[in-house]
Parts: structure tokens; C-alpha cells; sequence
């Protein structure tokens, strides 16, 4: 593997796959060079991805799905399963619910319009990078609807549309058996689609403790990522 990550291991390395020229020209002039972000390679189909995700050792992939060839969401699959350090942020024009499901299996940590304002881009690449997604509770509840709908036998309700403040966080009445009360209040708030950082804020706890949290909801409740534990949260609420 070639890299040069000790030139300057503070900025954020990002590989753009797309097969328009133009919308890798153009994506490489919105985030290089902003707020430590550095694009450092790019590929037109899934195969030269991975063969420069390979290379060049990025922290981040700008994915497109739809690419001649092995497709973006193969290619994130095979990402996954050969256990690299690069998140996958996918970039399409396509909003579907198949594409949505689809990129979340394959491993991708956020699903992103190509005509998403630069700052949103810029911002899903520094949470990609640190292993987070950041989906707005409307995408969130529709990812959780989706889901429910492949599973019959558990119960679909909409999550609170709002999420609620540190006073408002009163959850001890209800945490389910085997989580604490905190544990519950983490849950509850990433299942509103808050990520790490906005938990903290919110519960007034460090990162490390939030991330802590996660992990202890993950193992307890025996999901692998974020919309799996939304679903678990909507299903005990609907059993209580």
C-alpha cells in the first residue's frame, strides 16, 4: 500500500468515485482544501475505488451508486468485507428507498444528494471520518420505516419530531430491563438521529462516555448500527 498519511496526518484524506469527470472535477473544487480536508484520488467506476481506496489509504469515499461496471454500492460492500479504515459517504441523484437500504447494508455510513449544499458534503466528510453518520431525523424515520416494513411482526410508530432538551430527557420510568437509565436516554436520542457529539451535548456527557453508551446499547441489545438500534428502541416502546 502507498500513502503519504505521515505527510500531514491531520488532514482528512478523501477518495471521489464517480464516473462523470465533471462531477469529479467539481466535487474536488467544493472540499479540497477545506477544513482539513485533501482529495487524494479519484475513480470512475467501483473497481478503480477499490483498487485506490487500496493505494492510496483514504479516510473517506465519495461514493456515487450508479457507475459502469461494478457499481458503488458493490464496490462499498466489498469495502466492507475486506476491512478497511475508509467510511463510505454515498453520493447519488438518486433518492429511492431500494438505494437508501441498499448503501446501508452495503456499509455506508451517510447517503447524500449530489445536490446537497457544499457545507453538508464538507460536514458528512469529517463525520465519516470519525466513524459517524449524521442523518436528520427525517431521513432517520424514513430509514426506520423501511426497514419495519420488511419485518412484519414488529411495530412502526413514528419517532418525536422534536428532540428533546437536557430537562426533558426523563426517560427512568421506562428504560427497558438490562439498560440503565442513561443507557435508555442514549438510545432514545439516537433514535431521533442525533449523533454522538449531539448526545453529549444534550445529556451534558463526554464524547468518549457517549461513544461508551453506544457501544454498551450495541452489545446489550445485539444490533451492528444505528438504524438497527432506532428499530429496537420503536419496537420495546411499542411492546411497553
Amino acid at each position: 500500500m502507498t500513502h503519504d498519511r505521515a505527510a500531514d496526518p491531520s488532514r482528512i484524506r478523501v477518495l471521489v468515485a464517480d464516473d462523470e469527470k465533471l462531477m469529479r472535477a467539481g466535487l474536488r473544487l467544493m472540499i479540497d482544501g477545506t477544513n482539513g480536508v485533501s482529495v487524494v484520488g479519484e475513480a470512475a467506476d467501483g473497481a478503480q475505488a477499490i483498487d485506490q481506496v487500496e493505494r492510496l489509504d483514504p479516510d473517506v469515499v465519495l461514493m456515487d451508486i450508479r457507475m459502469p461496471g461494478t457499481d458503488g454500492i458493490e464496490a462499498t460492500r466489498r469495502l466492507r468485507q475486506a476491512d478497511v479504515r475508509a467510511h463510505v459517504v454515498v453520493l447519488t441523484a438518486f433518492e429511492t428507498d431500494t438505494f437508501l437500504l441498499e448503501a446501508l447494508r452495503a456499509g455506508a455510513v451517510s447517503f447524500l444528494l449530489k445536490d446537497s449544499p457544499p457545507e453538508q458534503v464538507v460536514q458528512a466528510v469529517h463525520d465519516a471520518a470519525q466513524g459517524e453518520s449524521r442523518f436528520s431525523p427525517t431521513v432517520l424515520q424514513r430509514l426506520v420505516r423501511l426497514a419495519a416494513e420488511e419485518t412484519p411482526d414488529r411495530p412502526v410508530q413514528e419517532l418525536p419530531g422534536e428532540p428533546p432538551g437536557p430537562a426533558a430527557a426523563d426517560y427512568s420510568a421506562c428504560a427497558p430491563d438490562g439498560l440503565t437509565t442513561r443507557e435508555w436516554e442514549v438510545a432514545r436520542l439516537v433514535a431521533q438521529g442525533l449523533t454522538n457529539s449531539d448526545i453529549g451535548d444534550a445529556l451534558f456527557l463526554s464524547l468518549p462516555t457517549v461513544k461508551t453508551h453506544v457501544a454498551h446499547l450495541f452489545e446489550k441489545l445485539r444490533v451492528t448500527n444505528r438504524v438497527q438500534l432506532a428499530l429496537k428502541v420503536l419496537e420495546i416502546d411499542g411492546a411497553s
